[in-house]
């Protein structure tokens, strides 16, 4: 599966603004910001594009779904369970 981004592109600078006291009790407890907006935006990214690749298969997907309805699976006669 393709990597959904260049995890050895270099870092860049960004700013950003963000509740005071989330910022304070974050920093209290030594939480890496960067490290945990990467893993955020990563999961936010993977959700989105997800769900992107859904709609665009979307029609796929139910034509799919309507031969399996109509004609079953390939190897239904062996399956044991």
């Amino acid at each position: 599966m393709a990597e959904l981004y260049n995890t050895d592109a270099p870092k860049k600078a960004a700013n950003l603004s963000v509740n005071s006291d989330l910022l304070r009790k974050t920093r209290d407890l030594n939480i890496s910001l960067s490290a945990t907006l990467e893993r955020a935006l990563k999961e936010e990214l993977a959700k989105r594009e997800a769900a992107q690749w859904v709609e665009e298969n979307r029609a796929a997907i139910r034509s799919y779904n309507e031969f399996v309805e109509q004609h079953g699976c390939f190897g239904d006669e062996f399956r044991e369970f």
